[in-house]
């Protein structure tokens, strides 16, 4: 789906501010989210080799432990597909952040694998809440033009939790234990949600889609959000008359939902699978822990960079385009990392997967928060993080199985490297939104004049 490139705000300046207020917001959010990914996988080995933490486990229950997380992200996020279209974005935010904090928190407490196990299936509720929200939140304060950039740097905060996680199990993990490293998941209760309470306002766009116009236009006249293309969209009829999941499975949206939501299941497998066995089968390839630590930093300060170049190309000629080849640059990339390279080496081709796995699921966010109108947004990304988490779930457990049946690294990077081919197929298949893309080229129109006339009411008579 094209955006419109001509919309202007009737306050540019404030706009922006609003939005970059919201992105940092999110973005702070789902850096945690990240850290929550990739603390376990770094903690993993410790808790694998002193049963005293809490109790004694094989790899394929520790490829279990990992998934109870996602499994808590999916119903957190089919909970806010659920509600998010009819009850708001901004009290979905606040309410995810303070339940994952406390989650984090708790699940530092534990001290058997039960208790362990379930706290990490509650944290995942409120992350999913976060994940469902954030894209369908900053897809309603991105400016016209940006919102593939925006989204990326929202949902860039994952790969840079993971890169925070990574960082600080390789200084910490001996000084502070995975207690300590947990407890900083908490942070955000303390520090992030009071910011939140305060600048992260109520979307202008959602309001005027539930029909609260004058909310809308004293929301839209203190954020600076225009709402020409919502207007556009609810007169010309260019979205469902149905809203949250009955929006989402009707006839505009059936088919795209379910190819979309498969892109979600490719991407997150492979995010989710690497991120938590990439050390593990490093060491297999002979490379002791301090070095294998090392991989998970690369293949997120991979995604992170990558993905941020990659949103702006997407912006110009259109995310589905760039989405098809960064999966395309995963599966080589997955492929030439079972080869004998020398190290340097190694590490380029792990930081182009990162890109191409991580960075990717970034840029899918993004296509799927403005590929939906407002008033299946939140139904609709949850919906694909919904299908997503399943290939989360499924990516630690398929790591697993591997690791505990002695199978080489090799023939994880294949399989790996095989699910991001379908994940570039399935891409390519979604299909254009004639009536959206119609209802842009309106509100360019719309714009393009206003511009006219402003600069002709400027010309001295």
């Amino acid at each position: 789906m094209t955006q419109p490139h001509a919309v202007i705000a009737e306050n540019p300046q404030k706009e922006a501010r609003t939005a970059n207020w919201v992105a940092f917001i999110i973005c702070t959010a789902l850096l945690f989210d990240g850290y929550d990914l990739v603390i376990y996988g770094t903690v993993l080995p410790g808790l694998l080799a002193d049963p005293g933490q809490i109790g004694k486990f094989d790899l394929a229950t520790a490829g279990l432990l990992g998934s109870w997380a996602l499994i808590g992200v999916l119903v957190g996020s089919l909970i806010c597909g659920a509600v998010g279209d009819f009850f708001g974005r901004r009290r979905l935010m606040l309410l995810g952040i303070a339940w994952f904090s406390v989650g984090m928190f708790v699940t530092a407490l534990t001290t058997t694998l039960p208790a362990f196990g379930a706290m990490r299936f509650i944290t995942g509720l409120g992350l999913g809440v976060v994940i469902a929200s954030a894209g369908a939140t900053m897809a309603e304060f991105a400016p016209a033009g940006r919102r593939q950039f925006y989204n990326a740097i929202v949902y860039s905060g994952v790969p840079a939790g993971g890169v925070l996680a990574s960082i600080m199990g390789i200084m910490f993990h001996d000084s502070l234990g995975w207690r300590g490293l947990f407890i900083i998941g908490a942070l955000p209760l303390v520090i992030l949600l009071p910011i939140a309470w305060r600048k992260l306002p109520e979307s202008p766009r959602w309001l005027l889609s539930r029909g609260r116009e004058e909310e809308a236009l004293a929301a839209a006249e203190r954020t600076g959000v225009p709402l020409l293309e919502e207007r556009v969209i609810l007169e010309t009829g260019a979205a469902p008359q149905k809203s949250g999941f009955a929006a989402v499975f009707s006839r505009q949206f059936a088919l795209a939902s379910v190819l979309l939501g498969l892109m979600s299941f490719c991407g997150l497998l492979l995010t989710y699978g690497l991120n938590t066995w990439l050390p593990r089968i490093m060491e297999g390839y002979g490379y002791g822990r301090t070095y294998s630590l090392f991989f998970p930093l690369a293949l997120n300060l991979g995604a992170v960079a990558g993905g941020l170049i990659a949103s702006r190309l997407a912006d110009k000629s259109g995310p589905q385009r760039v989405i098809a080849t960064t999966f395309g640059l995963a599966t080589v990339s997955l492929v030439l990392m079972t080869f004998n390279f020398p190290l340097p080496v190694l590490f380029t081709f792990i930081a182009v997967a990162g890109v191409g796995t991580l960075g990717t699921q970034v840029l899918i966010y993004g296509f799927q928060s403005n590929y939906f109108t407002t008033n299946a947004r939140a139904a609709g990304v949850a919906w694909c993080a919904s299908v997503g988490r399943l290939g989360g779930v499924l990516g630690p457990i398929i790591g697993g199985w591997l690791a505990a049946a002695g199978i080489g690294g090799s023939t994880a990077f294949y399989i790996y490297g095989g699910v991001a081919l379908l994940g570039g197929l399935v891409t390519v298949l979604v299909p254009h939104q004639r009536k959206l893309e119609e209802a842009e080229h309106q509100v360019e129109e719309i714009a393009g004049h206003r511009t006219e006339a402003n600069v002709a009411a400027k010309q001295p008579q």
